[in-house]
């Protein structure tokens, strides 16, 4: 953990069902999102949230506002844990539902986040239903293998062991903007 929870530890869901983020996956990403003035003063959405290690960084490294979105309730109970030891609750909303629901809810509609982390369970493969949901200008997607993305343009793509990480933006026309000039970066 780094910023304001520097070197604290985050408790982990019990069981098999959530499998947390790397250190080194973790670390990474921040780098990556901080090398495009991603992570001070930004709204993030946090699907999946397990143990909501990726939003209470993004907490901790000065985002404005995480929801955390985990029909999990141990994991719920974890989340708000973490952000109860690290004091960051204050800029956190902690949804229990399905990222499915949730997406699909009135608090959803019409907001636009600047990242979303998407971290579902490796066995998940409702990518493009679910992207084509996700109200945000990056998505940050973890899966054990590369993902199709319809709709969305991949600007990024790494691979951390056994860890595939892409970022994806809007491709043209969605959520009116322009499609990313960067080109995506080839896995190792």
């Amino acid at each position: 953990m780094a910023g304001s929870a520097r070197g604290r530890r985050l408790e982990a869901p019990r069981g098999t069902s959530t499998r947390p983020t790397t250190d080194r996956v973790r670390e990474a990403l921040f780098n990556a999102l901080a090398s495009r003035g991603l992570v001070e003063g930004i709204t993030v959405l946090d699907l999946f949230a397990g143990s909501g290690a990726l939003g209470i960084e993004a907490l901790s490294r000065g985002a404005d506002e995480v929801v955390f979105v985990e029909r999990d309730r141990s994991a719920m109970a974890v989340v708000r844990a973490n952000l109860a030891a690290t004091g960051l609750q204050d800029r956190a909303r902690l949804v229990s539902s399905s990222v499915e629901a949730w997406l699909g809810s009135p608090e959803a509609t019409g907001r636009t986040f600047d990242v979303a982390f998407c971290d579902p369970p490796y066995v998940f493969d409702a990518w493009e239903d679910l992207l084509a949901r996700i109200p945000a200008e990056l998505v940050v997607i973890e899966s054990d293998r590369p993902v199709e993305v319809g709709g969305w343009e991949v600007s990024r793509q790494r691979r951390y062991g056994t860890t595939f990480m892409m970022f994806a933006e809007p491709s043209v026309g969605r959520l009116g903007r322009p499609a990313p000039s960067a080109q995506a970066s080839e896995l190792p």
